[in-house]
């Protein structure tokens, strides 16, 4: 099996193990991949894939930033004109990453994972927390990124409640995004005006649809990289 240096093909085997482990982590699940399993399947010894990611976490952590980069530029380009209003912005991501994880179990265990272990919880509470000062400091504006840093500690558990409850008759995604808006929000201190109008918002757009094309979208950026 291949060993690796930080030569010219280090990111070009870094984008194929990441490739590879999304695809595996889709088909059979995060906890059922193995890096045993990962360095069969890209021939890449395993060693070398400790000696790039540390462990299947960090692996998952930068699979992670791609999702959520993937979500935010999904967003702005669903929206358009109307991403400059950034609480209906944040309504539409955040709805997606609900569609996302409601769109197959391997990725709801993906999202619920990410949210527990200590690496990438780190990597999402770090990345989103600015986003979030940025989305919602007009609304509280003595706030500073530490305190929107405690605050989204609050909201990726109101996040993380919403997602790992899968729909079901009496559950279905128009109310599981309503109360989520409803309860994330509040937590901001949005105006109940505007909470009604970022739900009427979101229920315009197609985001099974959506969903589907971040998770291809990020599968071909991965693979076109190898």
């Amino acid at each position: 099996m291949a060993r690796i240096g930080r030569g010219k093909n280090f990111q070009k085997t870094k984008s194929k193990i990441l490739h590879t482990a999304a695809k595996m982590f889709l088909e059979q699940g995060y906890h059922m991949t193995t890096l045993r399993g990962l360095s069969e399947a890209t021939g890449i010894a395993y060693s070398s894939l400790i000696n790039v990611f540390g462990s299947k976490e960090g692996i998952l952590a930068e699979l992670v930033a791609y999702v959520i980069e993937g979500q935010f530029s999904a967003t702005e380009r669903l929206l358009g004109n109307e991403a400059q209003d950034k609480i209906l912005f944040y309504a539409a991501e955040t709805t997606l990453q609900l569609y996302m994880a409601e769109s197959h179990e391997h990725i709801r265990e993906m999202y619920s994972v990410s949210y527990s272990l200590p690496e990438t919880s780190r990597e999402i509470y770090q990345t989103i927390t600015h986003k979030l000062e940025d989305i919602f400091k007009e609304h509280l504006p003595d706030l500073k990124t530490s305190d929107f840093y405690c605050l989204e500690l609050a909201s990726g558990g109101i996040m993380r409640s919403f997602m790992t409850v899968p729909c079901d008759v009496f559950f279905d995604m128009e109310t599981k995004v309503r109360y989520f808006l409803k309860a994330t929000f509040r937590v901001y201190l949005v105006p109940e005006d505007k909470i009604d109008e970022a739900i009427r918002f979101v229920s315009q757009f197609d985001f099974t649809k959506i969903a589907q094309s971040v998770i291809d979208n990020m599968l071909g950026y991965l693979e076109s990289k190898t």
